[in-house]
């Protein structure tokens, strides 16, 4: 398939994908129910997305009926648990009402490590738990649907995990030192299984936050539920001064998307700091020309993680809705960020070359693919959205 891909071979690729996953994992048929909390983020934004793209409701029915089960699926406890029900401790009616109360499992193949259990890194991967980068991905999903469905109770359910996310992993330091966040928690979010801070964890953290509270007062005068300005506080200490560059390109593909979080949030009057926005194009203009002289697309398709570099390709492809010069009443980007822009327009052939790379079916037929079949199809609907624009 070539790079003048057109719009309708991206929204037929995009929905024969999302359809075909439907299928395998279980949602629209008899198979097991195969939940995994990154990926069903990700379908659930693409099939709102080709409900509004389309005008076909069996797009949006599918995505409020993937919410319902990843809700039953991963706000409950493993079948190989001795615990039952939901893993926020709330009985089967309350827990239904409040279904994030307690956050939400990876739906790692392997239980989480038992207490007292020695720490292996290979198997760890493996494991269940939580991650705050997997809630903050949910937490988007159901505020895309609030938002796409003008239902309020989307969002609530996404503050109400977002404030559970913020006491759980952002852990309060000696001394009145800036507080630090866990990578990874057990299910029940009592104890750390990585202690560690992901490098964007908390600026996940504050544009998720920040992006609910916005979208709460979007669709209701008075909102209910947790207000989230002790998160956004804390969010916002941890995020001063860091450094945000990496040549991953899943985290390059994060980066530029934060920074269209970024743009969309100041339109909309929130504080999102005077030097963001431009942090973070330079950051992933630096970490981009780093990952474009490695030469990692040139390796055959068996040496290469599709959902990553597809990661990249959504974030290329969205901040090209970044505009140089904003409309009346907005400040025009500083010189830095204009420059940073500029550098990133270069490479946004990089991001359309990638999908058309992945839309061949020949590439797709190896291992490595087949290894990550689910993530790997998901993200490419969505980078397929996103060349079309379709992508939010």
């Amino acid at each position: 398939m070539g790079e003048a891909t057109s719009r309708e071979q991206l929204l037929h690729e995009a929905a024969s994908l999302m359809l075909d996953f439907a299928e395998r994992t279980g949602l629209t048929s008899s198979r097991p129910e195969r939940r995994y909390l990154w990926t069903d983020a990700f379908a659930v934004c693409n099939l709102v997305d080709l409900a509004r793209a389309t005008g076909e409701a069996r797009y949006g029915e599918l995505a409020l009926r993937l919410v319902e089960q990843v809700h039953l699926v991963l706000g409950r406890h493993r079948e190989d648990d001795p615990r039952k029900g939901w893993i926020s401790g709330l009985g089967a009616q309350e827990g239904e009402l409040h279904p994030t109360r307690g956050g939400l499992r990876i739906g790692k193949s392997l239980p989480e490590r038992a207490p007292g259990e020695p720490f292996d890194e290979r198997l760890e991967w493996d494991r269940d738990g939580q991650y705050f980068h997997y809630l903050t991905q949910w937490m988007r999903a159901l505020d895309q649907v609030a938002l796409w469905t003008r239902r309020p109770h989307f969002n609530l359910w996404a503050r109400e995990l977002a404030e559970t996310a913020h006491a759980a992993f952002a852990q309060r330091s000696p001394r009145g030192a800036r507080p630090q966040m866990v990578w990874k928690m057990s299910i029940d979010l009592s104890r750390p299984l990585v202690p560690s801070m992901g490098q964007h964890d908390p600026l996940d953290g504050f544009l998720t936050c920040l992006e609910l509270q916005t979208s709460a007062s979007l669709l209701s005068r008075t909102p209910s539920g947790p207000s989230l300005e002790a998160a956004v506080a804390d969010f916002r200490t941890m995020i001063e001064a860091r450094d945000w560059t990496t040549a991953d390109p899943l985290g390059l593909g994060g980066l530029l998307l934060d920074a269209c979080h970024v743009d969309r949030l100041t339109r909309l009057g929130a504080s999102v700091g005077d030097t963001l926005l431009e942090d973070l194009l330079a950051a992933a203009a630096d970490g981009l020309a780093d990952y474009a002289r490695r030469g990692d697309l040139l390796e055959p398709p068996a040496g290469r993680l599709a959902f990553r570099e597809l990661g990249l390709a959504t974030g290329l492809a969205c901040v090209e809705a970044i505009e140089a010069k904003p409309p009346a009443g907005l400040r025009p980007l500083s010189r830095r960020a204009a420059a940073a822009l500029e550098a990133l327009r270069q490479r946004f052939p990089l991001g359309s070359a990638i999908v058309a790379f992945w839309l061949d079916p020949e590439h797709r037929g190896n291992r490595t693919w087949a290894e990550h079949r689910d993530i790997n199809e998901v993200m490419l609907a969505t980078s397929a959205l996103a060349q079309d624009g379709a992508f939010r």
